[in-house]
C-alpha cells in the first residue's frame, strides 16, 4: 500500500480532506446555508438539520458531522427563532480546535447580508485550510464510509464486488470500512464468508 497523507486534528484524528462544512440548523436556514456552500465548490459540504425543535440525536449528529476528521472548518446558519442549541454545537466545534463562526439571519439583517457575511468567512477559511501542512498517515488509521449511488441490474456483478475487494484491502491492513447497505456486502469475500 502506498504512503498517506492527511490532516492531524486537535484529537489526534486525521482526515483525508479538509473541508469547511456549511450546516443550517433549521430548514428556514437552508436556503441561505445552500446558497452560501454553492459558492465554495468541492471544498465546502453542506449539511443540516431541518427540524425547528431540541432534538437530542439531531444535536449528536450535527457535533459528529461538524468534528468528523474531514472537516476542518465549520460555518453554523441559523434563523434565530428556532430550538437548535446553537450554542452548544458551536462550542462543541471550538473545543475540537476547528474555527467555527455562526451567523443568525435575524440578526445579521436578512439573506442577502448572511449570505455575503458567511461567503466571506467561508473563503477565508479555505485559504487558511490550503495552507494547512499533511502529515503522514497509515492505512489503520482511516475510516472509510460508502454511500449507493444508485443501484442497477450490474451493481451486484460489479461494483458490489469492485467495492468489496477494496474494503478487503484496506480491511487487511487495518482500516475501519463502513456499508451503508447490507446489500453493498455481496462481492466481499471476507465479510460473507
Amino acid at each position: 500500500m502506498s504512503t498517506l497523507t492527511g490532516y492531524l486534528r486537535a484529537d489526534g484524528r486525521k482526515g483525508i480532506r479538509n473541508v469547511t462544512a456549511v450546516g443550517y440548523l433549521v430548514e428556514c436556514a437552508h436556503f441561505v446555508a445552500r446558497e452560501i456552500a454553492q459558492k465554495g465548490g468541492d471544498d465546502v459540504h453542506l449539511i443540516g438539520f431541518p427540524g425547528c425543535f431540541p432534538n437530542e440525536y439531531a444535536q449528536h449528529m450535527m457535533e459528529k458531522l461538524c468534528t468528523h476528521p474531514n472537516v476542518g472548518a465549520v460555518l453554523l446558519v441559523s434563523l434565530g427563532c428556532e430550538s437548535f442549541n446553537c450554542v452548544q454545537l458551536a462550542q462543541v466545534v471550538a473545543n475540537s480546535g476547528r474555527p467555527v463562526k455562526t451567523l443568525v439571519i435575524q440578526k445579521t439583517g436578512g439573506t442577502a447580508k448572511t449570505i455575503k457575511a458567511g461567503t466571506a468567512w467561508m473563503e477565508s477559511q479555505i485559504q487558511a485550510l490550503t495552507d494547512q501542512p499533511r502529515v503522514t498517515m497509515d492505512i489503520n488509521e482511516l475510516i472509510i464510509g460508502t454511500i449507493c449511488g444508485g443501484s442497477d441490474g450490474t451493481s451486484g456483478i460489479s461494483g458490489n464486488p469492485a467495492a468489496g475487494k477494496a474494503f478487503d484491502s484496506l480491511v487487511a491492513n487495518g482500516a475501519a470500512c463502513i456499508f451503508e447497505e447490507t446489500g453493498e456486502l455481496i462481492g466481499c469475500e471476507d465479510i460473507m464468508a
